[in-house]
């Protein structure tokens, strides 16, 4: 029993503003934006959604499958996933491009400003979700365009419940198209901005969007996150970490963590709180896959902020 997780593998170029981004952008000025941060601290890492969320759900002792198209660069990367025990299975090398390539600029509130270059990613719609790998469930994650589409339509025609997560994707769609992508998905999450931009985008409200799928997750940052259901919303607590580190990949430990309690079956109050939990330990680390923690470490943290056990 596997986790396909379709998205992106990158490379992460994480450099810290020791400032804050609003010091330095006058809003009266965007029209003629030339700026310039000193960034003395840069860290380069494995991230990208699909290598992330991946990571986080092997944390939980799932099998994740990641899938996606990478570069001729790959290998520290294919060299890492080895070391940490993640499957490469679904993994295609294209010889002719690089893998995609994150340039993140964080600030003092957290706030980041991205550059992204696709590479291999631009061409993720070469890799085919299998119907005979024991799949319980799968995530459409940002990708390439062409990608996403073709996966969510291959998940539904191999009958494989799946999230979709359109994330810093969802400007390439438009509101037909994301209707659509909701149409098929059995879960839809995304954060309280992209929550936002996906009703202005569909005309849709949360509740609508919960009345066609199981569940629509918003997640809040430190605030928590909310889960819609058809018949009612569910508030859940945010984790406490133990230091605020590096928000970047965040969010993908917290899909890490929805993917898990989807596979075993747990109600939404306690799936939610495992994917807060895993939020809340990636964010006290810098870097995306730096986290290195046990199932039962994991489940100790568990019990010592929420009680009880899962």
């Amino acid at each position: 029993m596997s986790a396909l997780i379709c998205g992106s593998m990158a490379f992460d170029t994480i450099m810290v503003f020791q400032d804050k981004f609003k010091n330095h952008i006058l809003p009266d000025k965007v029209h003629m934006l030339n700026v310039s941060f000193f960034v003395p601290h840069l860290r380069r890492e494995f991230g990208g959604c699909a290598g992330n969320i991946a990571y986080n759900l092997h944390l939980l002792g799932e099998k994740a499958l990641p899938m996606a198209t990478v570069g001729k660069d790959f290998g520290p990367y294919a060299e890492w996933m080895s070391e940490r025990g993640v499957s490469q299975t679904y993994l295609k090398v294209l010889e002719d491009d690089y893998t995609g390539q994150a340039y993140i600029t964080t600030d003092e509130d957290d706030n980041q400003i991205t550059a992204f270059h696709p590479g291999a990613m631009a061409r993720s719609e070469l890799n085919t979700v299998p119907k005979d790998a024991d799949i319980k469930v799968g995530i459409v994650s940002p990708d390439g365009k062409a990608g996403m589409l073709e996966h969510a339509k291959q998940f539904v025609e191999a009958d494989i419940p799946f999230i979709f997560d359109p994330g810093q994707g969802m400007p390439m769609f438009d509101g037909d198209e994301l209707k659509l992508f909701i149409k098929q998905a059995t879960w839809v999450t995304v954060n309280d901005y992209e929550a936002a931009m996906l009703q202005e985008k569909t005309g849709l409200s949360p509740h609508e969007i919960a009345e066609q799928v199981d569940a629509l997750i918003i997640t809040k940052g430190g605030e928590g996150s909310l889960i819609y259901t058809e018949s009612k919303r569910i508030d859940i607590p945010p984790a406490t970490a133990t230091g605020l580190v590096d928000p970047t990949g965040c969010g993908d430990a917290y899909r890490g963590g929805l993917l898990y309690g989807l596979m075993n079956g747990l109600d939404w109050e306690v799936t939610g709180r495992i994917a807060g939990l895993m939020g809340a330990i990636k964010i006290s680390h810098a870097g995306t896959q730096n986290h290195f923690v046990t199932l039962d470490e994991i489940k100790a943290h568990y019990a010592e902020q929420f009680g009880g056990a899962f």
